[in-house]
């Protein structure tokens, strides 16, 4: 059995359920622990009773060292201080053979199983980011991406844990400083501080928005194949971080910043797209999934001028992906002169609001 862990609160209810929902699907024997980070997520997951899931709340979770540093880390960077505890957590709780951390925001297009298989010997499997080549500049922020880290529980582990929880209390920011960011660049040197580390080599796991410009996608046999532009390698996709991905109420989202293909959109987006609708759907009778859309969406001007340039095959920028067709273009034909006003007032008031909370900070490059 594999045994996974992860975090969110009600801001990502809908990408972390979508996410579960993958797992069943292509995961025959499978655990999910699911840390609710705030109190909505946790009475819901609790009434829910979703099979191969254990919710644990906060209360039961937070220890008095993470509770000391809390009040001066923002909310990301809270969760990101918190992910080797999470991890620890489980091993030690629970007793499970191994646990694996995986990002709220992945969806499994196959089953995760082989990527396992690769560990054989070792304690841990980390996952490079495999940046294209106009993102390799990305690397100050860390060779490694934490959505996906497989932990045996053994002795070895256990100290790589400890190590990464201890370094992660003393400082976890979302900034560079003194060769540090994050939690992500204090895994660089795993593999030469610590045995047993393994770097994942199927290029099926760790698929993302900042490493597929190296890649072209195309389906067979209801599989997803990425062909490797530079060497023909072909693999099977596993699983795909939406990294940076804004979801809209209003039928549809926006894939920010990194140029996307036409396979990529038809083969991935899409299929995620319709499984977000369908979790929405499913929940749409809580009122704490409505935190999962942002409220501060592109103006009807900005949208068309997107989806125009798409049109032509033209990936490169923020992307418009549509999951409900009615609600889209109910929103488009609803823009006037005195919503787009408003719209900018919003936006000004949130900046504002955001600089005197000292909440301005970007968010996390990969």
């Amino acid at each position: 059995m594999l045994n996974f862990c992860t975090l969110f609160d009600s801001h990502y209810f809908i990408r972390g359920l979508t996410m579960y929902e993958s797992l069943k699907k292509n995961c025959k024997n499978f655990h999910l622990y699911i840390f609710a980070f705030d109190n909505d997520t946790y009475n819901i997951l609790k009434n829910l009773q979703l099979d191969f899931i254990t919710v644990i709340s906060l209360k039961e979770f937070e220890d008095p060292e993470l509770l000391q540093v809390k009040p001066k880390r923002t909310i990301a960077e809270y969760c990101w201080t918190a992910t080797p505890s999470v991890i620890k957590y489980v091993l030690e709780k629970y007793n499970t053979p191994n646990c694996i951390y995986i990002d709220a925001d992945l969806y499994f297009f196959d089953d995760p199983n082989i990527l396992i298989e690769e560990a054989k010997d070792n304690s841990v499997i980390i996952t490079e980011h495999r940046f294209s080549p106009q993102y390799k500049y990305h690397e100050i922020n860390g060779i490694y991406n934490v959505q996906f880290l497989y932990f045996k529980n053994d002795e070895n582990s256990k100290t790589i844990l400890q190590w990464w929880r201890d370094r992660c209390l003393e400082w976890c920011y979302s900034r560079n400083e003194d060769n540090k960011f994050g939690d992500q660049k204090y895994l660089d040197d795993w593999t030469t501080r610590f045995k047993g580390v393994h770097v994942l080599q199927n290029k099926g796991g760790g698929v993302a928005p900042w490493n597929v410009q190296q890649f072209t996608y195309y389906k067979k046999n209801d599989k997803i194949i990425q062909k490797e532009i530079s060497t023909g390698e072909i693999s099977q996709m596993i699983f795909y971080h939406f990294h940076n991905l804004i979801i809209y109420k209003d039928g549809y989202t926006k894939a920010l910043g990194y140029p996307l293909s036409d396979g990529l959109i038809e083969y991935i987006y899409k299929e995620y797209m319709i499984k977000i609708k369908e979790t929405i759907t499913r929940y749409s009778s809580y009122n704490c999934i409505n935190k999962g859309f942002n409220i501060f969406p592109p103006d009807k001007i900005e949208i068309e001028k997107i989806l125009k340039r798409m049109s032509s095959g033209n990936y490169n920028g923020d992307n418009i992906i549509i999951y409900d067709e009615k609600l889209f273009k109910a929103y488009l034909d609803s823009f006037t002169f005195f919503k787009y006003i408003s719209l900018i007032i919003k936006r000004i008031i949130n900046k504002i609001k955001k600089v005197l909370t000292g909440q301005n900070i970007k968010k996390a490059t990969p």
